[in-house]
């Protein structure tokens, strides 16, 4: 039991060493290429003054190759950043940075080359060359060009759309937070009923009647009955004449 349990820590601790040594090796290379980057893209940064530099102090074919040079340059460069931003957030770019390698196998090349004939003492010969490589650095460079004004306005058109459809949302969110009911105001009289009809007035009345309220036509009851109106029984004596003596 105890062997068992000491080659199970055993194997865990050379597991251990085996996943750090991995975890080493990958920090140390992506150390070595985010290093590798910076350099190039220093390099680049420098060697891209220096062409300006020479196309405007260089005088001749010299300074026009360092001018194709730098155009050239450019033109891959803003179109290689324009795929890296855009794809990662759309499929469809796939196939434009597949054309844009095949691209760059050319650009690379007429780089190359057009850095050897920058330095070539045959000026006569770089002049009979030049208008075939301007003609090499416009085609690769109005294709760069068209590819990557292709994808600004592609990404340009979903973010119109993807605005348009959150301004319609919004819209129509405001509208539902506009929509409430205005309740009734408290202390609002409660209109009075309609004046009942006349054949129900007189069983709808609750207030008392004052004098001389009662219609014309009904006559006034009499609240003391005259002696000479009241009715006589026969139970009931007669009354004496009263004495004159």
């Amino acid at each position: 039991m105890v062997e068992a349990v000491i080659a199970v820590f055993a194997l865990l601790f050379v597991l251990f060493l085996v996943l750090g040594a991995y975890a080493t090796v990958k920090v140390i290379g992506a150390a070595k290429r985010g290093v590798d980057r910076t350099i190039g893209e220093a390099r680049r940064t420098v060697e891209d003054h220096a062409l300006r530099a020479r196309s405007f102090v260089q005088q001749g074919p010299a300074g026009e190759v360092a001018q194709l040079r730098l155009q050239l340059r450019t033109s891959m460069r803003a179109t290689q950043d324009a795929l890296r931003a855009g794809a990662p957030a759309d499929e469809s770019l796939k196939e434009s940075v597949a054309l844009f390698q095949r691209l760059s196998a050319h650009g690379h090349e007429l780089d190359g080359e057009l850095r050897r004939l920058e330095s070539d003492p045959d000026r006569a010969t770089l002049t009979q060359r030049l208008p075939d490589l301007r003609g090499r650095t416009a085609r690769i460079t109005e294709s760069a060009d068209a590819l990557r004004w292709a994808v600004r306005d592609r990404a340009h058109r979903f973010a119109e759309d993807d605005l348009d459809s959150l301004s319609s949302q919004i819209d129509m969110e405001a509208g539902a937070l506009r929509h409430w009911t205005k309740a009734e105001p408290q202390g609002t009289p409660t209109p009075w009923p309609e004046a009942p009809a006349a054949d129900a007035a007189a069983s709808q009345q609750t207030w008392p009647e004052t004098p001389g309220s009662r219609p014309a036509e009904e006559p006034t009851r009499t609240a003391i009955t005259p002696p000479g109106r009241r009715p006589t029984y026969p139970w009931q004596k007669k009354p004496r004449p009263e004495s004159t003596t």
